[in-house]
C-alpha cells in the first residue's frame, strides 16, 4: 500500500466552505459524531448557525455514558469512568475540522467527526478514537505512518428495518437467491441502492472503488480506496451508519453482522501499510527474503505473537467467534501467507503496495480498536525484534497452528492476561473493554434461544 497523495476530495468542507453554504441555506444541520463502543455512530444534530458560532471551537456536552452502555443503550455496572455513584455526568465532544463533511443522503445536513474530552479538556481514554491516536502516535515516534483499507461485508435483505423488527429478524427476505460472488446480473436488482450508497459515499468526501457481490444470499462488498489509519476508521463509521441509512430511505435492510446465518459471515478484513519519513516504502526490501524488509518480518512476527491475547479487539461480541469455521475464507488458523486466503495474516502486494491483510475482523468489529491491536501487535514485534517464522503453504485449515480464540469468553481471558494489551492501551482501558465483554457473556449466558426451544419444548 503506498503512500496516498493528498488531494481535495468532493465533499470535504472547510469551515469557511460550510460558513458559506449556511448563508446561502444550503445546509442547515451539523451532526457532531463519535462511534461508541459498539462501533456505532453517536452524537447530536445542532443548528448549523450555532455549530458555527460556538460549537466548533468549543464542541457539544454528553452524557459520559455513551461509553458505558451496552448494545441495546441499557446502563450497566463496573464501568470506572460512568456510574449511578459518578452521577452520570457529561463529556465533551470536540470537533475534529478535518472531518468535516457533506452527507448528501441527509439533506441540508454537514457532518464533524468528534473526539471526546472531559470538561477539564482531558482525553476520555476508553474513546476508541483516542485509543488509535495513541498508537499512531507511538509509530511516529519511530518516524512511521499507518495507512489502511478495510473491506466491510453486509447483507441486504428486501424488508426494511421496521418490517423485520416486527418479524423478529426471522423469515427476511435476501436481495438475492443463490450465491452471486462477481456475479452481475442478481447483483443488478440491487444496483438502485448499491449505486445510492456509493455515489453518497462519494459526495462524503470518500474514494469509492467499486462493489462486488459475495457468498451469502444478499451479500455485497462496497470498496473504498485506502489513505491514512485515522481517516480511513472516521470514513468507516460514517460508511457503516450511512449506509443503513441509505438502505432505510429504499425501504430495505442491511446487516454487517458477523455471522447472520450458517452461511458465510460478514467479514472486515483490515489491509495496513506502514511507511516512513516523506512516504518511503519501510517494509518492502528487494533484497530481502520474500521482498521483505527486517521491519517487516518484525512486524508480521509480531502480529502472530499478539493475536490471540488482542483478538477482543478484533472479535468483540458473541456472534462474532461464529464465523470462525474450517473452510468458510474465515480463519482459524493463527499463521501467515502470501496470499494464501487460509491464513490469519495474508500478505499480498509487493515493492510499495506491499502490506499485510488482517481476516479475523468481522463486519461487527469495532475498527478504530482493531486498527489500534494491529499497531500495539506491530510495534511489539519491532521493539522486541522477533524473528519471522516460516510461510505457511496449503491449507491451514488442516495445520496445527495455533487457533484463532473460539468464543468471546476464551478472548476475554486472553486479553485479561495480556501484558501487551496493558502496556500498549494502559490498565484503565484494558478494564474498560472487559467489562464490556463480561457484561455481553453474562447477558448471552442468561438467555433462552430459539435452538433451545427448538431442540427442547417437546423432545426433552
Amino acid at each position: 500500500m503506498a503512500h496516498a497523495s493528498t488531494t481535495q476530495k468532493t465533499g470535504n468542507l472547510t469551515v469557511q466552505e460550510l460558513t458559506a453554504l449556511v448563508a446561502s441555506h444550503e445546509i442547515d444541520t451539523v451532526i457532531i459524531a463519535f462511534t461508541d463502543m459498539q462501533g456505532r455512530l453517536v452524537g447530536k444534530r445542532a443548528s448549523a448557525r450555532l455549530f458555527l458560532e460556538e460549537l466548533a471551537e468549543h464542541g457539544a456536552e454528553c452524557c459520559n455514558y455513551l461509553l458505558a452502555v451496552d448494545v441495546e443503550m441499557n446502563t450497566v455496572d463496573g464501568y470506572a469512568i460512568s456510574s449511578w455513584e459518578r452521577g452520570y455526568g457529561d463529556m465533551a465532544m470536540i470537533p475534529d475540522l478535518d472531518t468535516l463533511r457533506l452527507t448528501p443522503w441527509l439533506p441540508g445536513t454537514a457532518m464533524v467527526t468528534a473526539d471526546l474530552t472531559w470538561l477539564d479538556e482531558t482525553p476520555v481514554a476508553p474513546d476508541p478514537r483516542q485509543v488509535l491516536k495513541r498508537q499512531i502516535a507511538r509509530l511516529a515516534e519511530k518516524g512511521l505512518q499507518p495507512f489502511v483499507g478495510t473491506e466491510l461485508e453486509f447483507i441486504v435483505f428486501d424488508d426494511s428495518y421496521r418490517e423485520a423488527w416486527k418479524k423478529k429478524y426471522e423469515g427476511l427476505t435476501p436481495a438475492s437467491d443463490y450465491n452471486i460472488d462477481y456475479a452481475l446480473m442478481a447483483s443488478t436488482r440491487m444496483e438502485p441502492l448499491l449505486r445510492d450508497i456509493r455515489n453518497s459515499m462519494d459526495g462524503a468526501g470518500m474514494y469509492s472503488e467499486g462493489v462486488k457481490g459475495e457468498c451469502n444470499l444478499g451479500q455485497q462488498e462496497i470498496a473504498f480506496r485506502y489513505t491514512d489509519a485515522l481517516a480511513t476508521c472516521d470514513n468507516h463509521s460514517i460508511y457503516k451508519n450511512g449506509a443503513k441509512e441509505i438502505a432505510d430511505a429504499h425501504g430495505k435492510s442491511l446487516t454487517f453482522m458477523a455471522k447472520f446465518n450458517e452461511r458465510e459471515g460478514n467479514s472486515c478484513h483490515i489491509h495496513l501499510s506502514v511507511v516512513g519519513k516523506g512516504g518511503d516504502p519501510v517494509m518492502a526490501d528487494k533484497n530481502g527474503k520474500y521482498g521483505f524488509s527486517k521491519l517487516m518480518e518484525h512486524w508480521i512476527a509480531g502480529q502472530l505473537a499478539t493475536l490471540r491475547e488482542l483478538t477482543l479487539f478484533f472479535a468483540p461480541n458473541i456472534n462474532s467467534y461464529k464465523r470462525y469455521v474450517e473452510g468458510s475464507f474465515a480463519p482459524t488458523a493463527v499463521a501467515w501467507g502470501l496470499d494464501n486466503r487460509t491464513c490469519a495474516l495474508r500478505v499480498v502486494g509487493h515493492g510499495r503496495s506491499l502490506r499485510v491483510e488482517n481476516r479475523v475482523p468481522g463486519g461487527d468489529v469495532n475498527q478504530y480498536l482493531a486498527v489500534a491491536a494491529l499497531i500495539a501487535g506491530g510495534l511489539y514485534g519491532i521493539e522486541h525484534e522477533l524473528e519471522l517464522e516460516p510461510i505457511f503453504e496449503g491449507n491451514a485449515y488442516a495445520s496445527d497452528a495455533p487457533r484463532v480464540p473460539s468464543s468471546l469468553r476464551e478472548a476475554t481471558e486472553l486479553f485479561a492476561g495480556s501484558e501487551v494489551a496493558s502496556q500498549a492501551f494502559g490498565e484503565d482501558v484494558v478494564a474498560h473493554y472487559l467489562n464490556n465483554a463480561r457484561v455481553e457473556q453474562a447477558a448471552f449466558d442468561a438467555a433462552i434461544t430459539d435452538w433451545e426451544r427448538v431442540r427442547g419444548f417437546e423432545r426433552f
